[in-house]
């Protein structure tokens, strides 16, 4: 699996809201109403992420998850990177308003 090029993550990025690209990684930060909430999240996440094979870096603090998704064997930001950004935005909203 190839890394996207910078017009290839700036095109993705565009569909991403409140993503960046920094480090060879996508970024964003979560917050959440509280502790329970955010590891409702992690929680949530990391089903995307079995599902997808493909595990992204979680930081909790508090109310707050930091996730940072790179595919590290080929170095940088690739498809499997962009698509997993998505499941993980798909399911920062908890179901029911949790």
């Amino acid at each position: 699996m190839a890394t996207l090029s910078q017009a290839e993550i700036s095109r993705a990025l565009d569909a991403l809201p409140g993503w960046e690209f920094r480090d060879e990684e996508l970024r964003k930060s979560f917050e959440f109403r509280g502790f329970r909430a955010a590891i409702g999240f992690i929680d949530r996440v990391a089903e995307v992420a079995i599902a997808a094979r493909h595990h992204p870096e979680l930081c909790n603090r508090y109310n707050v998850v930091d996730v940072a998704v790179t595919t590290h064997s080929e170095g940088g930001v690739t498809h499997a990177d962009v698509a997993l950004a998505h499941g993980i935005d798909a399911v920062a909203e908890p179901p029911g308003g949790d």
